[in-house]
């Protein structure tokens, strides 16, 4: 599909240099032509997954029955299972956007699957599963999804090593944020050594958005002065904006320059949780104010409409804003807002959330099992 026949927001979002890919995933989606369909008329160019939408796909519907049946007449257990349906979804979805990744030279048209969130603590577990899930998918577009806990650096740095591509998630914080980009150049440092083409490995550094409006809106309703309120529905966007400022920082080291002089591709920021969850706030609030050049947005297909439908995109939203980025938080921590706290939360309950879907999955595959084994 050409950028000129896209739709014109997605179309405006792509001349700022956004890429935009959807976040869902479902065998329904690629049984039904769904996402072949999103492609050609909404513009997406990726794909992003995680537990909890694995978890909601196979509650709904039959596209996995048969495939269900099967697994159960084989004996497989449930780990097993689950692991052979999610990555038979992505590899499908993979071949549905490998013209896009070879027309964007593997810069779009990529597929992400995360690891087992109950190896997010355990640094030698995930970077098995990574190259587990790398090797049973077996598509060089799909990003192995890893989460930037203290734990997932050097899991993240291993796995990019091996000249696995990563995307890397439930990024919060500034100072985690930092982490995970050094964690990516020494990934590529470590490739490099091995004699790996770094050329070929890619990455983004999934920064979440609305999640931190939520805690801390809660936080300043809480304080209830009208300072407070008045910075309602600000930190998001400022704590995204200021790790765009950090990515620039960190993409415009000498220590960078010469990874790239190998053919090292920068590890783009990613927008996540890019739904709005207060419906006070504009539903795409967090698409348009945060449009800048090499970035990704991920978004639910909600959202995705509210964009076709209405979104202004007025350029780049982001270079030059982080002076006033920068006041938010300023302004936050005087009113006794403490990020890192706030930060450290919902990173923890991040993890949490994935595994209670992953537990779910695990749950509602078990019993799928047990049905078709019986039938």
């Amino acid at each position: 599909m050409s950028t000129s026949s896209k739709p014109a927001p997605i179309q405006d979002l792509e001349e700022v240099g956004v890429s935009v890919w959807l976040d869902d995933l479902s065998r329904e989606r690629l049984r039904s032509g769904n996402l072949v369909e999103l492609v050609e008329t909404k513009g997406i160019v990726g794909v992003t997954t995680n537990p909890s939408i694995f978890q909601a796909a196979l509650a709904q519907g039959d596209a996995y029955d048969e495939q269900l049946r099967e697994l159960a007449a084989s004996g497989t257990d449930v780990d097993d299972a689950v692991f052979a349906l999610t990555t038979d979804d992505v590899r499908e979805a993979c071949d549905v956007f490998r013209p896009i990744y070879e027309a964007t030279d593997g810069v779009d048209g990529r597929v992400s699957i995360e690891v087992d969130p109950r190896a997010a603590r355990d640094t030698a577990r995930t970077v098995e599963l990574a190259q587990a899930l790398s090797d049973t998918v077996d598509r060089p577009q799909v990003f192995i999804k890893i989460p930037a806990t203290q734990e997932g650096l050097s899991a993240i740095t291993d796995t990019l090593g091996a000249g696995i591509s990563v995307n890397v998630t439930l990024i919060f914080s500034l100072e985690r944020y930092r982490a995970v980009m050094n964690a990516y150049l020494e990934g590529l440092e470590k490739a490099l050594a091995a004699g790996e083409d770094i050329s070929t490995i890619h990455s983004v550094a999934s920064f979440f958005v609305s999640r931190v409006d939520s805690e801390i809106d809660a936080r300043l309703e809480k304080i209830g002065t009208d300072e407070a309120l008045a910075l309602r529905g600000k930190a998001g966007v400022a704590n995204a904006r200021l790790a765009y400022q950090a990515y620039e920082e960190v993409f415009s080291t000498p220590r960078w320059e010469r990874l790239e002089a190998e053919g090292g591709r920068k590890q783009r920021p990613l927008w996540a949780s890019t739904g709005v969850k207060n419906p006070d706030y504009s539903d795409t609030l967090y698409v348009v104010d945060l449009a800048a050049p090499n970035t990704v947005n991920t978004m639910p297909e909600k959202t995705l409409d509210a964009v076709l439908d209405h979104g202004e995109v007025r350029g780049d939203q982001v270079s030059g804003t982080y002076e006033e980025a920068q006041q938010v938080l300023d302004r936050l921590a005087e009113l006794g807002v403490d990020y890192t706290e706030v930060t450290d939360q919902l990173e923890r309950e991040g993890v949490e959330k994935f595994e209670a879907s992953w537990a779910e999955l695990l749950d509602g595959v078990r019993t799928e099992l047990d049905k078709a084994g019986t039938k």
